[in-house]
């Protein structure tokens, strides 16, 4: 008898895929996935082994029309352990997850949530429930003899469980990433196209060449350029240390985002690693950080991914052969990858093979985490957990990335905290006084009346609060005015950077500018203003608003005010999980008012903050004590990708096709809808005309017919567009309000 993998449509199977090949081409790219953590012999077990069910007489049957479905994981994952038994049997259970897992998604090892769990597909009784495994596999796969642990690997008893979990994701990257592509390559042949290659992109060798000789073409002299020039001399001299983690900590304006990319670059070159991912707090800002870098390396998917977290596949269906083409996902197999922290953090954690599919790409990489005060607190022991262990065991080098430095390190008290992080900024404290351009003053609490009449006074000003309704008001106070502008996540980011063009170009001609923003405009805009308004938040968040602030220094500091000020009125209070960080910052603000911005003050700002959450509310979901005390047979893998969750509001993205304030459709996001392909690429092009709103919105909307999926009959309801022109605003963006008052008569007035 012939076993196939895949089928086509033709009846005398003359192009159908051989099982044996798919399961050996499987296996092979799986190992070379993990060869840059030397798992190859692991990984290349479980591509072997991943579809040994197709060696059933049910399943061959499914391939030529049976409509029955068959589970044809299970098989692999039982086998697994069965043949490494005894010492190896936690390797081989490990293994069993992601064998078990590679179409539905990871289960945990016992107590299964809405995924039978390991222990029960692995007994007796469920073994009765799978077709006869016959026995030509033997014949046609060649197991290794034994298994172990990767060569190298090094346990940690303090984290053992965790290790383990991570491995098992790691791992199964490996498999669904060689398992994708060995499927759409397939089906490739069978169309007459080409194989998908490998990212053909310069080398990095060449990418740090083409940076260094555009930043040669950058000013030296004048504001705080040379200051610039010298941090970026000294980041790169410490490029050849020894891969493992590290902290750059240079002030607002300081040049921080290049002089990270150049020792990623630099550091990636001299010890071999192979791309460098920057990690990048919120979806706001990635487009523009990604543009940063277009802008040395041109406008190219093939040297700088971009890549956000709106596009997920549905984690209830278990996908088909020929629906793994179709999914908006991507393997990361770029250079340079722009993403973003939940993107990062929430897929090492994922249990979703879409979402795993690009986690073995991070292995023998730079990691750049900028703005790393931006990484949730209820969730910062399991993310230092997980930095560690990159660094640990996968040939990781981390950059902690800031201008407010975390306090993160074990020396510096937090629970289980890093060590051994070298700084890659000269003399940070001595770098911030020369870097001093502002005077940050707390000027109290301040009526909306008195707060729009300062903003009115003024030529041109930055004020920036906690949340859209305070700032939707402030703009409406000031509209009379000339130059007056506003910016919001309901903009899609090419509005956003329009506006952001439009107030740079009068910022530049001393014209009347007045921008009111949320608090996206903080991390990593490149705007300077001569005085700059925040609403009461955290020292971080009054740190990255004094970055928007006599940004080049062309003004004495005392000259250059930002003034903190809190809201009299309780509508525009912050909510509630920035409460506790104002409180912090007042606490703060009280021992250092006479330089708030001073390291002093912000190592102790964040020793308050983790003093009044404490240690447990550091891991707020328990993640780690769900592991505490756990062993291969019981890892929760679906329980943690569950609750880590850095955002717990699901959002859900939304494409605006329209232009701005005019109600007709922009030709380049409309041409890229009709003439979608596959689902990845799509994600790639429409990404910079989304918005993101909660479910409650989200329905509202699609019950007031306000939005329409995309061509539903292949992408079901993954990519959805807005199709109402009058609920986008060239001032507000998205309109609608709190989605609890929301309803179908209010969206189409």
């Amino acid at each position: 008898m012939v076993f196939h993998a895949h089928s086509t449509e033709k009846a005398n199977r003359s192009d159908w895929q051989l099982l044996r090949e798919h399961l050996v081409a499987v296996g092979e790219g799986a190992a070379a996935n993990a060869a840059w953590f030397n798992a190859q012999v692991l990984a290349r077990v479980a591509g072997m082994l991943h579809d040994l069910g197709k060696y059933t007489e049910r399943f061959q049957r499914r391939l030529a029309g049976d409509p029955y479905a068959v589970d044809h994981a299970t098989w692999g994952a039982r086998i697994v352990r069965e043949r490494y038994s005894g010492r190896q049997n936690g390797l081989a259970t490990l293994l069993a997850y992601a064998i078990a897992g590679h179409h539905a998604g990871l289960a945990n090892g016992d107590g299964g949530e809405k995924r039978s769990s390991l222990r029960e597909r692995m007994s007796d009784d469920y073994r009765q429930t799978l077709p006869p495994l016959l026995s030509a596999w033997e014949s046609e796969i060649a197991l290794p003899d034994a298994i172990c642990l990767p060569d190298g690997f090094k346990p940690c008893s303090k984290r053992g469980a965790f290790q383990l979990a991570l491995l098992v994701r790691m791992l199964f990257s490996c498999l669904v990433d060689a398992d994708y592509l060995d499927t759409d390559n397939f089906y490739r042949r069978v169309e007459g196209a080409p194989p998908r290659l490998q990212n053909m992109s310069p080398g990095l060798a060449l990418l740090r060449d083409t940076l260094s000789e555009h930043l040669a073409r950058l000013p030296t002299v004048g504001g705080v350029n040379p200051i610039r020039a010298e941090v970026l001399a000294h980041v790169r001299s410490k490029a050849t240390e020894t891969p493992g983690l590290f902290s750059l900590t240079v002030p607002t304006g300081g040049g921080k985002t290049l002089a990270s990319l150049a020792f990623a670059l630099d550091h990636a070159v001299r010890h071999g690693l192979r791309r460098i991912i920057y990690v990048i707090p919120f979806t706001s800002i990635v487009e523009q950080t990604a543009a940063v870098f277009r802008g040395v390396f041109g406008d190219s998917d093939d040297v700088v991914l971009e890549h956000h977290s709106a596009f997920v596949d549905d984690p209830s269906t278990a996908f088909a052969s020929k629906d793994k083409r179709r999914l908006a996902m991507e393997n990361w197999d770029s250079p340079i990858v722009v993403t973003t922290a939940v993107q990062f953090f929430e897929s090492l954690f994922a249990d979703r093979p879409s979402r795993c599919r690009k986690l073995h790409n991070i292995a023998g990489s730079v990691v750049v985490l900028d703005e790393a005060q931006t990484l949730p607190p209820k969730l910062l022991r399991p993310c230092v957990a997980l930095i560690d262990e990159l660094a640990l065991n996968y040939g990781t080098s981390v950059v902690i990335c800031t201008a407010t430095q975390p306090s993160l390190r074990k020396d510096q008290g937090f629970p289980d905290g890093l060590e051994n992080v070298r700084e890659l900024a000269p003399e940070p404290r001595s770098l911030y006084q020369r870097l001093r351009r502002v005077t940050v003053r707390h000027v109290g609490v301040l009526e909306d009346e008195t707060l729009v009449g300062n903003l009115r006074s003024r030529n041109q000003v930055l004020c920036i609060v906690n949340n859209r309704r305070h700032a939707r008001h402030l703009l409406e106070s000031m509209e009379d005015l000339e130059g007056t502008y506003h910016l919001t996540t309901l903009m899609y980011a090419r509005h956003r950077r329009q506006v952001l063009e439009e107030v740079r170009a009068r910022l530049a001609e001393n014209l009347p500018c007045r921008l009111v923003s949320t608090s996206l405009i903080e991390a990593g805009v490149d705007i300077s203003f001569p005085s700059v308004w925040r609403a009461e938040a955290g020292l971080d968040s009054v740190a990255q608003a004094a970055g928007r602030c006599n940004r080049e220094g062309l003004a004495l500091p005392e000259a250059s005010e930002v003034l903190v000020f809190r809201t009299a009125n309780p509508h525009w209070a912050p909510p509630p999980e920035l409460k506790r960080f104002a409180e912090a910052f007042r606490a703060t603000e009280r021992r250092h008012s006479n330089d708030l911005l001073a390291l002093a003050a912000v190592d102790d700002y964040f020793r308050e903050i983790y003093h009044l959450l404490g240690s447990d509310r550091l891991d707020n979901e328990n993640l780690l004590g769900l592991l505490k005390g756990a062993g291969p047979e019981n890892l929760p893998l679906e329980t943690l990708a569950a609750r880590f969750r850095i955002v717990e509001t699901a959002m859900l993205p939304i494409i605006v096709p329209f232009v701005p304030g005019t109600g007709n459709r922009e030709p380049y996001i409309s041409n890229a809808l009709k003439t979608l392909e596959y689902a990845a690429t799509a994600g790639r092009w429409v990404q910079p005309y989304l918005v993101q709103v909660p479910r409650q919105a989200y329905d509202a909307l699609r019950c007031a017919s306000a939005i329409a999926p995309v061509a539903p009959e292949r992408y079901g309801e993954q990519f959805v567009e807005l199709v109402n022109p009058r609920l986008y605003d060239a001032r507000f963006g998205l309109r609608w309000d709190n989605p609890q008052f929301l309803d179908a008569e209010q969206l189409v007035r």
